[in-house]
Parts: structure tokens; sequence; C-alpha cells
């Protein structure tokens, strides 16, 4: 028995694998039956419903609790619930990614589903013959600017994090690959191809409003967060342009999505791009465009994370020279500054 207790627990998550490929395809064919507003339509309500029953429904309200302290507890559950809807309708509209960006660049004036601004920016990118980066957030449907990207001709390559699920995983790659240019899946070894895009003079895009361990500290919301480089160091190595693309989700599945003109980064002393100052410049704009919509962002998500963040160095106490007598070292020590005396 124990030995069949440790082969089924080797195997579970492969066979729940096995059963969760048909499942999320049935789901899929559903949704495309529906057609695209029906779709999105039942995806959000559904989700909607469900979601204040779920665990990440208690990280939703208690981060914007934080996030808005001044809005009582109607509106916090109100912007709950909106978020929920807009996850609901985003997973729906999955099934629809290649038909749901109908947007002409030819004629941007015609009554389409999406509209776009600052249409020049992706042309400039486009024909500058140098590298550039873009960063986005989980705002409305996230997954248009890289099909945008595309359809506006931007040799540009989306960075993204594979679902956790094995069997989602496969399938929202085979429709990314369908609607959108290059796609590179974060993970090891990963930091190389996206540097070899860049370095072909591609350009690279990037999701950066969620956790990061190993990441600089920036401050979102008041709070600090920790926040993925990347693309500030690629700034720093290239000095290339960043721009930031958002989604706004207007009515069911109408959609407009900005670009923004190049940020004016932040710069040491040398007149290199800094890091940190980048990335919190790049993260206060996305705190801006997620003020403005708030329930089309993905509260769920744990974003303060304040036990990993990293701890203060201590300070370091100079060891005493030949000159310099034990004794007399400890006196500095203890000798309080001018500026910290009480009096």
């Amino acid at each position: 028995m124990l030995r069949l207790a440790l082969v089924l627990k080797r195997n579970l998550p492969r066979l729940a694998g096995l059963v969760m490929i048909p499942l999320i395809r049935t789901l899929f064919w559903l949704a495309r039956i529906l057609g695209t507003e029906r779709a999105s339509r039942v995806g959000g309500r559904l989700v909607r419903t469900i979601g204040p029953f779920l665990p990440a429904h208690r990280t939703a309200m208690a981060n914007l609790r934080a996030a808005f302290p001044e809005r009582d507890a109607a509106a916090i559950r109100a912007l709950a619930a909106e978020a929920w809807d807009n996850l609901g309708r985003t997973g729906a509209e999955y099934a629809h990614l290649h038909t749901l960006f109908d947007l002409d660049p030819a004629d941007l004036s015609a009554d389409r589903r999406i509209t776009v601004s600052g249409e020049n920016h992706f042309a400039d990118l486009r024909d500058d013959g140098k590298p550039g980066l873009i960063f986005s957030a989980h705002l409305a449907n996230w997954e248009l600017p890289a099909i945008c990207a595309a359809q506006f001709g931007l040799d540009a390559t989306a960075i993204f994090r594979p679902p956790n699920d094995a069997a989602s995983a496969r399938l929202v790659q085979e429709v990314r690959r369908q609607t959108m240019g290059g796609l590179a899946a974060a993970g090891q070894g990963a930091v190389f191809a996206m540097q070899g895009v860049v370095e072909r003079g591609g350009h690279l895009g990037q999701l950066i409003d969620q956790h990061f361990t190993r990441g600089v500290v920036v401050e979102f919301f008041g709070r600090p967060v920790l926040v993925n480089p990347l693309l500030g160091k690629l700034a720093r190595h290239y000095d290339c342009p960043v721009h930031g693309v958002r989604v706004i989700r207007r009515a069911g599945t109408r959609f407009h999505l900005e670009l923004t003109p190049p940020l004016d980064l932040p710069r040491d002393a040398e007149g290199a791009v800094d890091v940190q100052g980048a990335m919190q410049a790049m993260t206060r704009v996305i705190e801006d465009w997620i003020r403005e919509n708030p329930g089309q962002w993905l509260w769920m998500h744990r974003r303060w994370r304040p036990a990993m963040l990293p701890k203060p160095r201590a300070e370091t106490k100079p060891a005493p020279t030949a000159a310099e007598p034990p004794a007399r070292a400890a006196e500095r020590e203890t000798t309080i500054p001018a500026d910290r005396a009480v009096s």
C-alpha cells in the first residue's frame, strides 16, 4: 500500500494534467461557439460570482484596502468584483484572440472594436533601426499589446510567464503563437535569449507589475515591492528607448491601446541609466494607469511581500589601526555623532 501511495503521489500531477487538457480544450471550444461578446460576458459573470469564494479574494481585498485607504468597504467590494469580472472576461477572450484584434493599421479611423493612440511611436520603433523596450501591466486584456505590435509590423518579442498548469500553458502557447510575434518564456537561461533580441536591434516587451524575488526595490502605492530589473539593465547597457503600453477596457470587448512616448529615465553621475531609478519610473507610470482604472488590474496577485524584501545591512565597524589602541577605538564607536545628539 505504501508503494502504491508513493506511485500515485509521483504521478498525480501528470494524471491531473492529462485530465485538464481535454477539459480546457472543451472550455475553449464552448467559448468559440458562444462568440466573442457572449463568451466574454459569460466568463466575466461566472468568475465574478465564484471569485469572492476563492482564497485569492482575501488577497485582492487586502491589496485594495491598502492601496485605497480613503475608500469605504462598499467601494472596495465593488472594485474587487470588477477585477474578478475583468479576469473572467480575459480568460474567455483567449479563445478569440485570433479575431479580437480587428484594427486595420492602414485605416485607423474606421469604427472597430480596438482603437489605438500613440501609433506614431509604433512607427518610430519599427523604423528607427534601433532596439527598443516596452513595459506593460496586467490591465484589461493584457495580451493585446503583443498582437498590436505584430499588426503594426514591429519586430517585437514578448516575455511571458507560462501558467503553472501544464495543460493551460500548452493551450495558451498555441493561441499566442497564432496571433503574436516572437515569444520568450521567462525561466532559466531566458535572459541570454532576451539580450540577444536587443543586440539584434529587436524590441522586447515585458509585464513588470508582478513580484520578482531577485528584483530591485521600488515604491508602489506607497509601499516597497520587488520588481524585475531586466528592462532597466538592458536600457542601461544599450541606452535604448523605453516605452509603456497599456490596455483600457471601454465596454465589453471594446478596448483602447495607448503607447507612451519614450520615458526620460534617471541617470547616474556618469550619464548611464540608473537601473533602480528606471524601474521606479516605469512602476510610477503603471501606478498612474491603475489609479485611472482600478477595477481592471489583477489585484489577486500577492504584489506586496514585505517578508521577502532585502534586510538592511548591518553597519560594519572599522577595525582598530596599529596607531590607535583598541580602547580608543571603542571610545570612538560609542561617541554620538553631532547630528544624532539629543539634548
